[in-house]
């Protein structure tokens, strides 16, 4: 949920933001920890809805063009499962284009707000008591459901869960699931698997997001800053693993969101590839990996860091998320299977947290100060540019999240981003999820939360963005209804990183099957489609392609420690040398410390050419002009070596003289064909 719905999801149209205060309260801490308390995104609430913008009356509207919807059937006869990806597009098993229009439905990662009897509906989320289960179970039947949410023109739907909903055996109280009796005597996880079960009978596809460790209301100082806060990084993957093999059989659960708003805890920052216990990008390319093992449809769906540092003007702070991709990327066993996601909210900022006052609010601008065209250039920065194309980073980004208070909101200024962010998800067809879906109203036309695009009464009267009174209409019909690519995408190339900076990056199905291949050495292996094309000199990384990928022979492959396979000249003299056989290419390397330590060699099905040329890079950076992810530094602050695409790594050079301790200097290339 948004570490930045401090205010955002507080959203009683009394006090949209208001309720934050509760839901992200700072815990009492020692005046020694005060500051970092602080650090909290969202833990002290904005003002009241309006309270520092101008404001407009709201306006009894209803727009036009409401979205057409579609029936279970006709959405289900739309697309075929399971999805996989193609440059910065998602596909279906057709290979045609599949948009995620997509809306958050939550309630099973919980709605205690963390203080007060847990059965008190007054101490959950906009006083509405989930009870660890989808919200509007209790009020209106599950099929109705469905055909309110066919009547938004969404396509799918990314369902929160907490983990605690993977260990819990208690049975959810009949009065949760009154208006579906069917569900009586189930478990929460047991109801999950019936919401899942429905949502894909109706053609939907259900992304599922962990969204805490325990059941309490996201995103602040809460124990869910991380997807090992309460809970080990293994019982995170053991749990992942658990969910990705319940729902293998059903093609149409067709995503693992991996973990939501990594951010800050009281003492420390996560960060993006220092191998430690708090390092995001690790713990996220082991668990991707994890579950395309367990279950190879699915998508790994993967956030940046939502916050960073202390938020006090003496101390440095931000909201990276997805910015560090862009020198380090991930790459899974299986390419085409890679999502990144982020969020935005117009009352958060690049390096604000959403608070209005008190600690955790700073002077620092928000989405919604920016024009346009810089509110344009900030949302490309921190997660739009991950769409360009022929990059080691290039892959489908997914808002997984955003969103505007609604129905008796008269803020202006959050108005305006709304339909500014809105434009921007137009223009650069950018797949979608709305916060929330559901919730619930006073059946006097007020909604608990003012977020929520249905709300239900406790009769089951539904209240929606498309009756009167809510002036998102006009932007969210604008949205769902916008032209987009479709039909069929044609196949792309991959360019993908090995880093083997803090231990092992096997990537290969082939070689996670067999015993280690060089014992004691760090080692990183391609995917199994892609070959080795680059090295760096001093960390470590390396550089995996598919272009022109010539076929594998049935052969084993081999690993290549010492010169017997030098026979063809001395393609770099004075320099140690590590060759493939004849008609092999390399797909993985080992190191040892700084030293090239093996080579693994695949046999090709067809004869290569032995001519070939020497890259040097032992000075300086040596990479082709054109292809081979131009313009994206896949080792920042190290020399990179770089066949062309057209070329096969065949061998590596190094030295220890000088004090040069074996490093990579040299590859030699030689071309495919």
């Amino acid at each position: 949920m948004r570490t930045v719905r401090s205010a955002r999801s507080a959203r009683s149209v009394t006090s949209v933001r208001s309720i934050r205060s509760v839901t992200r309260g700072i815990p009492a801490l020692l005046a020694a920890a005060a500051l970092l308390a602080v650090a909290v995104p969202g833990a002290v609430a904005a003002p009241e809805s309006g309270a520092a913008h101008d404001t407009v009356a709201a306006p009894d509207t209803v727009a036009a063009s409401a979205p057409a919807a579609l029936t279970g059937d006709e959405l289900a006869a739309s697309w075929t499962g399971p999805l996989s990806t193609r440059g910065r597009y998602i596909v279906d098993a057709d290979g045609d284009r599949f948009k995620l229009k997509s809306g958050n439905w939550a309630g099973a990662q919980g709605t205690y707000v963390g203080s007060g009897d847990v059965n008190d509906v007054a101490n959950h989320q906009a006083h509405q008591k989930s009870n660890n289960i989808p919200l509007g179970l209790d009020r209106t039947p599950i099929g109705r459901l469905m055909a309110d949410f066919h009547s938004l023109g969404v396509n799918s739907i990314r369902l929160p869960f907490a983990n605690a909903l993977v260990h819990d055996k208690t049975v959810v109280p009949d009065t949760a699931v009154a208006a579906n009796p069917q569900l009586k005597g189930k478990t929460p996880l047991e109801v999950f698997d019936a919401v899942i079960a429905t949502l894909t009978a109706d053609g939907f596809a259900v992304i599922l997001n962990n969204h805490t460790t325990s059941y309490r209301f996201c995103c602040g100082l809460d124990g869910n800053e991380r997807w090992n806060s309460g809970q080990s990084t293994q019982q995170w993957i053991d749990d992942w693993v658990f969910m990705a093999k319940r729902y293998q059989n059903n093609k149409r659960v067709v995503g693992a969101d991996l973990r939501n708003e990594v951010r800050r805890d009281t003492w420390d920052d996560a960060n993006w590839g220092r191998g430690d216990e708090h390092d995001e990008y690790t713990a996220f390319e082991q668990a991707g990996n994890k579950i395309l093992q367990a279950n190879p449809d699915l998508l790994i769906i993967m956030e940046g860091i939502n916050w960073q540092g202390i938020p006090a003007a003496p101390f440095p702070h931000q909201r990276p998320d997805l910015k560090p991709v862009r020198t380090l990327s991930h790459t899974l066993i299986d390419s085409n299977k890679l999502v990144y996601a982020v969020h935005f909210y117009g009352y958060t900022g690049p390096a604000n947290t959403g608070a209005g006052s008190g600690p955790g609010a700073t002077d620092d601008p928000r989405y919604e100060d920016f024009t346009p065209d810089q509110l344009a250039q900030v949302v490309n920065d921190e997660g739009l540019f991950v769409t360009e194309e022929g990059k080691h980073f290039t892959a489908p980004v997914w808002v997984s999240e955003f969103g505007a208070a609604g129905r008796g909101s008269t803020d202006a200024k959050e108005r305006a981003w709304f339909k500014n962010f809105t434009d921007i998800l137009v223009k650069n067809d950018t797949d979608f999820a709305q916060w929330p879906l559901v919730g619930w109203s006073d059946g006097k036309g007020t909604p608990n939360d003012n977020w929520a695009l249905i709300s239900y009464d406790a009769s089951g009267k539904k209240l929606g963005v498309e009756d009167d009174g809510d002036w998102r209409a006009a932007d969210w019909n604008k949205l769902v209804n916008a032209p987009a690519k479709s039909g069929r995408i044609a196949p792309v190339n991959h360019w993908n990183i090995v880093d083997i900076d803090h231990g092992d990056w096997n990537l290969s199905r082939t070689m996670l099957a067999k015993a280690d291949w060089s014992p004691g050495n760090s080692k990183g292996n391609c995917p199994d489609t892609e070959r080795l094309i680059g090295l760096s000199r001093s960390y470590g990384r390396g550089l995996c392609t598919d272009v022109a990928e010539p076929l594998k022979a049935a052969g084993a492959w081999e690993m290549v420690d010492d010169e017997h396979y030098v026979k063809q000249g001395d393609w770099a003299s004075g320099y140690n040398k590590l060759q493939c056989p004849v008609s092999s290419f390399a797909v993985g390397y080992s190191m040892n410390g700084p030293a090239m330590a093996s080579l693994l060699c695949a046999p090709s099905a067809t004869p290569l050419p032995t001519t070939g040329r020497s890259v040097w890079f032992d000075k300086g950076d040596n990479r082709p002009a054109t292809g081979g992810a131009k313009g994206s530094d896949w080792a920042e602050n190290d020399y990179k070596g770089q066949c062309a695409d057209n070329e096969y790594v065949a061998g590596v050079a190094m030295t220890w003289k000088s004090l040069q301790l074996g490093r990579p200097d040299a590859l030699l290339c030689r071309p495919l064909t």
